[in-house]
Formats: structure tokens, C-alpha cells, sequence
């Protein structure tokens, strides 16, 4: 097929993802396959990690962005492209615009991280700060394509971004010929579809799951009424993946490559982040951790060796202290109690060596004496601990209970 021009759904092959992937030779790195001891002690079978986080531009999207842009007509490309991002699409469309010699402008929420509108600036596009939602921030870009005439680039709708990003597939079946389930995060579909398309056109016994946030699953609805279908309000932390509709393009491919679609939670997502950054040394978004919840919340129902694809590691700093916060406590890790003692000279010394004894470490005590349901000789004490899992948890719990306090909920 000719890059840059509309190809009908039925027209995409396996020959358009490895034309893709000649043309990302020496653009696009071939990311390692690293093997996980961990996860593929849970799962019982062999679980590598496809470290598209460690891709240029720290995600996938700079596969299917270059060869989007590289198939432009010469008289698109004189006009320039327009992006709207809140992060990896921005980066991915800067840098290859950047290579090859395109003007970009790539607008993103007023309240984008700064790390990433510094990235997408380095990559040299003209930032344009607009709309508080992403929503917002797409009606501006496609509201400058028409008035400019530059070539808006979607994030996933759209053949050639989607065979651009099968190349992640065709990696994966070179560097593990013998794998038998592929797990890959899905927001608007673009990856699961191009990696469905390219392993499915190759081994179409390999099983391929795509994992969405429960907060922002469009994919199992629209799945089962056979259309796309809107989640109105998608929320998550995981934003890379927090899309709202299916696109139209991918959709249809997922419906036909990718065998099952699973959800998340929150905090199997915190728990998958903390996971890969103690066990694995990854530094992984948490759109990019979402195949490593799905296999921490359900261990024993992939078949192996499986590949889960950490599709970026694009992650504000402010936000990895919260998330890291959370999936420790997820993980038991963090423990907050409340409980009363008495309003005297020495009662937290009291309290604080039974918490010595069972070696909790004590990070943030504070004390309420104002309640009105609190008697007038009692304080209430809350307590922040540090623990070691949730077993130390519950005995914790105990020892303070078994020395006559009343833990609170």
C-alpha cells in the first residue's frame, strides 16, 4: 500500500506492517524483551516485558506517528501537522516531524504536565497551551487544521498510525517465536489493533488480551453491541489510556484480531507501577503497567510464555509520588489507623512501643481533641505506619487491640 493515502479496513496486511517497519529502520529502537522472575513465578509460565518505555520519546506512538507523517503528500507536508496531546502522541509527532523536516504544532491541556510540554517543545513543535480537557484541546487542533490547512494527526484513528504501530507485534514474534499470549493496554485501540493485526496474520494461535482502567473501559461495551460506543466522563489515572469512544479504524480490527478485552482497577494499576519499578528497575506510566494488573489480578488464566507490553513510561513526577503512595498501600505497605487514649503525660510513648515491638515504622502521628465525641479524657491519635505487607497489617491491628486500644475504621 501507498503510506498517507485512505485504504479501506479491508485492505490493511500484514505487508503494510512490515513495510512500516522498514520504514522505522534506524528511527525507532527494537526495545528489549526482558524476562520478569517474578510475574512468571504467579503466572506458572515464562512473562517477558516488551519495554516500549524505553522507546524514543518514552512510548510507542513514535512508530505510528512517523510513518503517518512520512506518508504525507509533499504539498501536506509543506503545510505543516497539528496534534492534540496530553502527552505521548505530542512527543511522538514532535520528534518525527522533527526528522522529517515538518513543521509541527501539537496543542495540550493548560493543565499538561510540565515535563511533557518541555519534552514536546525539545522535539521542536510549537506548544499551544488550550482547553482544560483533552476534549477541549482536540476541537482546538482541528479547529487550526481548517483555518491553516495543516494535516491533523490522530493518535490512533487512522491505517497507517495503526500498521505503525503493529510493529511492536512483529518485534515481539522475532524476539519470542514460542510466545502464546500478548497483553497490551488499549485506549482508543491504535497498538492492540496493529499488534493483532501483525501476529494474527502470522500465528493465529497466539492469544491476544487487551486491558482498559474500569473507569474508562469503552471497549467491552462497544464490543458487545457491535459498534462503537461512548463512556461518558472516562476516569483513571492511567491516562494514556483514557479514551472515551473506540476509534472507528481500530475498533474494527480489535472485533476481529484481539480475543478478549479485561479491566482494572486502580489499584492493581498502583500496584503494577510499584511493581515494575522495585522488581523490574522500569520506570513504567500507568497506561504502560496495565498488562502487568491484568496479570497480577488474574495469575493463572494466561497461557505462556506471555509478553506484556509496557507501552510507555511517560510519567509526571508528582503524579509517580501519589501512585507509588497508593500502591504501596494497595500492596499493604502503608497502614493508616485511628484509635483514642487517654489525654495524659506518656500515653504515646505507651502507644508507640507497641508499634515498636511489632516493627512498624512510624511515619506521621496527629491528634484530634476537639470531637465532641470524645470524652474529656481521651484524644484521638492517628497514625501513618509503614509496613510489610498485609499479613504485618493485620498484625499490627492486633497487637494494638490485645494491649487494650480501639482501633477505629
Amino acid at each position: 500500500m501507498t503510506f498517507g493515502t485512505p485504504h479501506p479496513l479491508h485492505r490493511l496486511m500484514l505487508d503494510d506492517v512490515r513495510g512500516a517497519q522498514k520504514m522505522l529502520s534506524g528511527v525507532a529502537r527494537t526495545t528489549a524483551l526482558e524476562g520478569s522472575r517474578h510475574l512468571s513465578s504467579l503466572v506458572g509460565a515464562p512473562v517477558l516485558l516488551k519495554c516500549e518505555n524505553l522507546q524514543r520519546t518514552g512510548s510507542f506512538k513514535l512508530r505510528g506517528a512517523y510513518v503517518r507523517i512520512a506518508g504525507l503528500r509533499p504539498e501536506e507536508k509543506a503545510a505543516g501537522v497539528v496534534a492534540a496531546s496530553a502527552g505521548n502522541h505530542a512527543q511522538g509527532v514532535a520528534l518525527a516531524s522533527q526528522l522529517l523536516g515538518v513543521r509541527a504544532t501539537v496543542f495540550m491541556p493548560v493543565g499538561a504536565p510540565l515535563p511533557k510540554v518541555a519534552a514536546t517543545r525539545d522535539y521542536g513543535a510549537e506548544v499551544r497551551l488550550q482547553g482544560h480537557v483533552v476534549d477541549e484541546t482536540l476541537a482546538a487542533a482541528q479547529e487550526y487544521a481548517r483555518e491553516t490547512g495543516a494535516v491533523f494527526i490522530h493518535p490512533f484513528d487512522h491505517p497507517d498510525v495503526i500498521v505503525g504501530q503493529g510493529t511492536v507485534g512483529l518485534e515481539i514474534l522475532e524476539q519470542c517465536p514460542e510466545v502464546r499470549t500478548i497483553v497490551v493496554g488499549v485506549g482508543g485501540g491504535g497498538l492492540a489493533a496493529g499488534i493483532g493485526l501483525a501476529v494474527k496474520s502470522v500465528r493465529p494461535d497466539v492469544r491476544i488480551i487487551g486491558v482498559q482502567a474500569e473507569g474508562a473501559a469503552a471497549y467491552p461495551p462497544s464490543l458487545a453491541a457491535g459498534h462503537p460506543v461512548v463512556v461518558e466522563s472516562p476516569v483513571t489515572m492511567a491516562d494514556g489510556i483514557k479514551v472515551g469512544r473506540p476509534g472507528d479504524v481500530p475498533f474494527g480490527l480489535v472485533q476481529e484480531y484481539v480475543d478478549e478485552v479485561r479491566t482494572v482497577s486502580e489499584d492493581a494499576l498502583s500496584s503494577a507501577l510499584l511493581l515494575c519499578l522495585e522488581r523490574a528497575k522500569l520506570v513504567v506510566e500507568p497506561a504502560g503497567a496495565s498488562p502487568v494488573a491484568a496479570l497480577l489480578s488474574d495469575p493463572t488464566s494466561f497461557r505462556g510464555p506471555v509478553v506484556a507490553v509496557l507501552s510507555g513510561g511517560n510519567v509526571d513526577p508528582l503524579l509517580l509520588q501519589r501512585i507509588l503512595r497508593h500502591g504501596m498501600a494497595a500492596a499493604g505497605r502503608y497502614l493508616s489507623l485511628r484509635l483514642r487514649v487517654a489525654d495524659r503525660p506518656g500515653a504515646l510513648a505507651t502507644l508507640l512501643a507497641v508499634l515498636t515491638v511489632v516493627d512498624a515504622n512510624v511515619l506521621d502521628v496527629s491528634h484530634v481533641r476537639t470531637d465532641p465525641r470524645l470524652g474529656l479524657t481521651e484524644v484521638e491519635v492517628e497514625l501513618h505506619l509503614e509496613t510489610k505487607g498485609p499479613e504485618h497489617c493485620r498484625e499490627v491491628e492486633a497487637a494494638l487491640r490485645d494491649a487494650g486500644y480501639l482501633v477505629l475504621a
